[in-house]
């Protein structure tokens, strides 16, 4: 369309604050299409303010890599506000080492680097003093304002001469200085075999949790130190996963035949449960030509969440990688499930799949040289 179409121009007529009220209901997919419409469209989209639905309603991105051709490699973004997959460039991030946290990508060896998601632009940070591969990560906002970024545990970068100092230390980056400041270490109790872990922010602590060891401590972010060690598992649990989700931290996980998800209380790690998954909607998710009952088939879902919702999905190669969301509303305490739509065809079946789940505002997909500045903004 151009400014001269006669839609255009009778929308162009109304008031712009009804305009601007208008395209802030409407999902960012839409926008987008709706930006190429008229340059008076495009301003206008460009300047909405962060919509309150977009905070609560994070995308599920999906980064599928193939060992041995990246030709193959493939990305998702699922924006629950539309109910649809979009497909981003798969040639704008590099197959080694990715982790996601916070609408930014990073690739964490040999060298440390991050970009906005979706508006690629890599720049490296100074090097990081002990290199980790897969390692958790989070984005935090200090007291003054300005954000930084947390980087817990991992497997050191291959290749590399073992270092008696390096316990699975915690190094925090600030951007605006470019510099890593080397913190406390993970509690020993995590530092014992190959053991699995998932993190989540919280009330200004990172919070660690071993998904089958079932231990979790959580580091101030002010302190910069550990709490004690504790016990997380309701009972039956067999695998779980940690987010902050709804102004709570949740813990979903399977029970047997059943995938739960808790209110985790600060402190005592009291719990609660909130939510069941509908039956039909977790069978769905594993495969089950085999008739007899196996838990084993259910070890290959994960569980990500923020703001409002909890995506359950399959890391496997199953129907797609299929995927369900649980919406909850803390006030009422009430949670909603919803099957996700599958994958646009045609998808590739992957080596490795990195998953997460982050806001995203209009201004990440126009202004890629604003998410790019030293501070990284939360």
């Amino acid at each position: 369309m151009s400014d001269t179409n006669p839609d255009s121009s009778r929308f162009n007529a109304l008031n712009i604050d009804v305009t601007e009220s208008i395209l802030s209901l409407l999902p960012i997919p839409s926008l987008v299409r709706f930006s190429s419409v008229s340059k008076l469209w495009r301003s206008i989209i460009i300047s909405l303010p962060p919509s309150p639905s977009s905070s609560s309603s994070p995308w599920l991105f999906l980064f599928g890599i193939h060992n041995t051709s990246s030709f193959h490699n493939q990305s998702f973004a699922f924006d629950p506000l539309s109910d649809s997959w979009l497909r981003l460039p798969s040639s704008s991030f590099p197959s080694d080492h990715l982790v996601g946290s916070d609408r930014f990508l990073f690739t964490t060896a040999p060298k440390f680097s991050f970009s906005p998601i979706l508006n690629p632009r890599w720049r490296f940070t100074s090097p990081v003093r002990y290199p980790r591969i897969s390692p958790l990560l989070g984005v935090f906002s200090t007291r003054s304002g300005s954000s930084k970024l947390i980087l817990v545990g991992g497997d050191e970068y291959i290749g590399r001469l073992v270092d008696i100092e390096d316990r699975l230390a915690v190094q925090v980056y600030d951007p605006v200085l470019d510099s890593w400041e080397l913190c406390p270490p993970l509690p020993a109790d995590f530092q014992s075999g190959d053991q699995p872990l998932t993190s989540a922010l919280f009330n200004r602590k990172f919070y660690v949790f071993g998904i089958n060891s079932y231990f979790i401590s959580s580091f101030c972010l002010e302190t910069y130190t550990w709490s004690d060690v504790q016990t997380l598992r309701p009972p039956g649990l067999s695998f779980a996963f940690l987010n902050s989700c709804a102004g709570m931290l949740v813990l979903g996980g399977m029970c047997g035949f059943s995938f739960n998800l808790w209110k985790i209380e600060e402190g005592s790690m009291e719990f609660s449960e909130i939510a069941i998954m509908p039956e039909d909607l977790l069978f769905g998710l594993v495969d089950n030509e085999d008739e007899e009952e196996d838990s084993n088939k259910f070890r290959t879902l994960k569980c990500v969440g923020s703001g409002n919702l909890i995506y359950v999905f399959n890391e496997d190669c199953h129907k797609n990688y299929p995927a369900c969301i649980c919406e909850i509303d803390g006030e009422k305490g009430k949670c909603r499930w919803r099957r996700v739509p599958h994958l646009p065809s045609p998808v590739n079946k992957f080596h490795k799949l990195v998953s997460f789940c982050s806001t995203v505002s209009i201004s990440d997909v126009f202004h890629s040289e604003e998410t790019q500045i030293g501070s990284i903004h939360a």
